[in-house]
């Protein structure tokens, strides 16, 4: 078995990373060596596997345009069928540049100019932009918090999926940002809802390789037939193996007559649904070669977490640290500290923390922040102490 290095990371400062543009723009004269722990993508090197796969590759391939061969289509169908038991077929899938992507088309596909496409807040910032730049109605089903966990408010979501005008739910699944793992019940039951009034899904499920110790991940459209027929799911080897640069993702649909509504509204973008050449090589490597890369990434990040848990409840009790089920996303809740939306975000910047601010997920998340965890442990440590140091200043 293969050892790989998570203690050692990647100098990123000097090769345009988009976090470090972001955090230099809030912050022009931040010292050097500083790490934001934003956007999420790892401050780990790719497994060794996909770089030398890569390398090996692009010595004999041109790299003109490309489309999936046989090759993908067992790479990715093996990698659901041996983690998720779920099997699929290759007419089900078409590739896009990354879920994000696949969002906006998904929205338009489904749902006319107009009606209702269902969120459930806090939620990933782009399902936002998807449901109001696409001209369709944003319905929002907050989640609701018990006992320090989130749930799904079923009451208020059999309300919404019951008005005609309601058309699609746009689905997270692991939940970013509060690292919720859905139980194959509590899908079960949403999966009811939406069958029973007419409401197609479309599940984001681009985190679902990285799930914690204690959870199992179930997707969506592996609970039934009906519930396959009803969802398009989307997957990538982006957040699990570090490749959100080469822009590939996995779009599934299984019912054709939505799949030729799908791949209609793509060509009016101008897009085919094919990616670059590096990508679905990349993504073929990723899904045959690099499980064990896979498992070791995922000792560390919950390794992280409950570092981070241990060091907020001895030196920040005030910070209130969630349970982390799924992603490499830590929600935490600051609000005990009395911060005003604006101080908050303040204070981090002055405190060299560059995070992602909880009000860019809905106003669910004012007071909250989201912290990747997928580091070396002592990039997190440093980060935590001047976490601490912020807090100590004001708390």
């Amino acid at each position: 078995m293969s050892v790989y290095d998570f203690t050692t990371a990647p100098r990123r400062d000097m090769d345009e990373a988009l976090k470090w543009k972001i955090m230099k723009e809030k912050k022009p004269g931040v010292r050097e060596g500083i790490v934001p722990f934003s956007i999420a993508d790892m401050e780990f090197a790719n497994p060794p596997e996909i770089r030398e796969g890569l390398s090996e590759y692009i010595q004999t391939a041109v790299l003109g345009y490309q489309t999936a061969g046989p090759a993908f289509y067992e790479a990715v169908g093996s990698w659901t069928k041996r983690r998720y038991g779920r099997a699929i077929r290759p007419e089900w899938l078409i590739t896009t540049p990354g879920v994000v992507n696949a969002l906006f088309h998904a929205a338009a596909a489904f749902a006319e100019e107009g009606e209702g496409v269902i969120i459930m807040p806090p939620v990933y910032p782009p399902f936002y932009k998807a449901v109001e730049k696409t001209g369709r109605r944003l319905v929002r089903c907050p989640l609701l918090e018990e006992d320090g966990r989130y749930v799904i408010d079923y009451e208020k979501m059999e309300e919404l999926a019951a008005r005609e005008e309601n058309k699609v739910l746009l689905f997270c699944s692991p939940h970013n940002p509060t690292g919720r793992v859905w139980s194959r019940e509590e899908l079960e039951r949403l999966g009811e809802i939406c069958l029973r009034h007419g409401v197609f899904i479309i599940s984001d499920e681009i985190h679902c390789d990285l799930i914690m110790p204690g959870h199992a991940f179930t997707s969506f459209a592996a609970i039934s037939g009906e519930l396959e027929r009803n969802t398009m799911t989307c997957i990538s080897p982006s957040k699990t193996f570090n490749l959100a640069g080469l822009e590939t993702s996995i779009v599934i649909v299984p019912d054709p007559e939505r799949m030729r509504a799908l791949k209609r509204r793509m060509a009016c973008a101008g897009q085919e649904g094919r990616v670059n050449a590096l990508g679905y090589k990349a993504c073929e490597i990723a899904y045959t070669r690099c499980d064990e890369w896979l498992s070791q990434a995922l000792e560390v990040i919950y390794e992280n977490h409950l570092a981070l848990k241990a060091f907020l409840g001895e030196r920040c009790p005030q910070i209130r640290v969630f349970p982390l089920e799924g992603t490499y996303l830590q929600w935490m809740d600051l609000h005990a500290l009395g911060w005003t939306k604006e101080e908050q975000e303040r204070r981090m910047v002055e405190a060299d923390l560059f995070l992602d601010e909880g009000y860019i997920f809905g106003p669910e998340g004012e007071g909250f922040e989201r912290l990747n965890l997928a580091c070396p442990k002592q990039i997190l440590m440093e980060a935590l102490e001047r976490l601490a140091g912020a807090v100590g200043r004001g708390g």
